[in-house]
């Protein structure tokens, strides 16, 4: 099922989202986690048989079972930067930030700058933390981009189907410890860059028509495992979507991007980060249009905690345009553009 349109015009696509909305699923017998009668290869059976269309509710008992015996991250020297719920932010992927080493300051004047691990050279974090900013860097940590430096290291069977309305890209066997060796990389290399954060995208391929058999579980043991590496490296980790599995990860990372949460009504299930005084970044793109301003009445859809927007209250929302270039808009109706570097 299509999800509803609630303020895109009809020749809009879509930004990078899942392309199935979970729709239906068998029900998880519950019971047997305390039937003695049912025996362990009946209730792989019933999980295997779960339908990859939506997390029901006993769906989500489940995950939260699974979730309860894969063992947390933990950081023994507590080092990690923690932002606070409500910190600003922009964030830029398009292209690298164009920021000299002495520059004396950066637009938009906010705490927090999302920027490309890649394409940004560790020269500008350093000139980002000489301007008391905190970087966090993105990396796509569930799917196969072939434009990237290490891209030659995926093997085929790596390689899932390909991301609906990203065709060069495909999901990634996040099990694969072929996966997981490079993603420690990448981690490794935010690390050696000086950034605070990591952002890795495209975790929750469960969502999708993945051709791998990802399920919300495997997102949930893929997360704990990246945030293990950030935390044994200084640094945090963020959620990126995944709605359905807020509530059994919230406490291994150290905040949340989210995209679109009221275009999916789907915002309140991020209020835990919220109420844990954890930031919830939030990006709506209301524009395809490449118009340099949104409406006030559509910044009050978007910023006014109601009706679609039911659950936002706290959250850093910005408006972004689909390229996440530059320009950008909050809920005051400040309309910014951060200098970037077009190649």
């Amino acid at each position: 099922m299509e999800p509803k349109d609630l303020y895109f015009d009809e020749a809009s696509s879509k930004p990078r989202r899942r392309s199935l909305r979970l729709t239906s699923i068998f029900a998880i017998v519950t019971a047997a986690f305390v039937t003695i009668s049912l025996t362990a290869g009946m209730a792989a059976e019933q999980m295997r048989a779960k339908s990859r269309t939506r997390i029901s509710s006993e769906g989500q008992h489940m995950v939260s079972a699974f979730a309860r015996s894969v063992q947390p991250a933990t950081n023994a020297n507590n080092t990690i930067w923690q932002p606070g719920a409500r910190a600003t932010w922009q964030i830029v992927l398009r292209h690298p930030l164009e920021l000299s080493p002495n520059a004396p300051a950066i637009e938009p004047d906010v705490d927090v700058f999302d920027i490309d691990l890649f394409d940004n050279p560790a020269s500008t974090i350093d000139a980002l933390h000489r301007l008391d900013k905190k970087v966090v860097c993105y990396f796509s940590a569930g799917s196969y981009e072939p434009y990237r430096s290490d891209s030659s290291q995926f093997r085929e069977s790596d390689l899932g189907e390909p991301l609906d309305g990203w065709p060069d890209e495909k999901w990634l066997d996040i099990n694969s410890p072929n996966v997981r060796r490079i993603m420690a990389n990448r981690i490794a290399l935010a690390r050696k860059k000086g950034c605070d954060a990591i952002d890795p995208d495209n975790i929750d391929g469960y969502n999708n028509d993945n051709g791998l058999d990802l399920e919300a579980y495997d997102s949930i043991k893929f997360i704990r495992f990246l945030s293990q590496e950030a935390l044994a490296k200084g640094l945090s980790i963020g959620l990126k979507n995944a709605a359905e599995i807020v509530s059994d990860i919230e406490a291994d990372v150290q905040f949340s991007v989210v995209e679109e949460c009221t275009e999916y009504e789907e915002c309140g299930n991020f209020a835990p980060f919220i109420n844990a005084n954890k930031p919830v970044f939030q990006i709506e793109y209301p524009s395809k249009s490449g118009a340099e301003t949104v409406s006030p009445k559509m910044i009050s859809r978007i910023c006014g905690n109601k009706d679609d927007a039911s659950g936002s209250d706290g959250f850093s929302t910005i408006l972004k345009d689909e390229s996440l270039d530059g320009w950008a808009q909050y809920c005051d109706g400040d309309a910014v553009r951060t200098a970037i570097t077009r190649r």
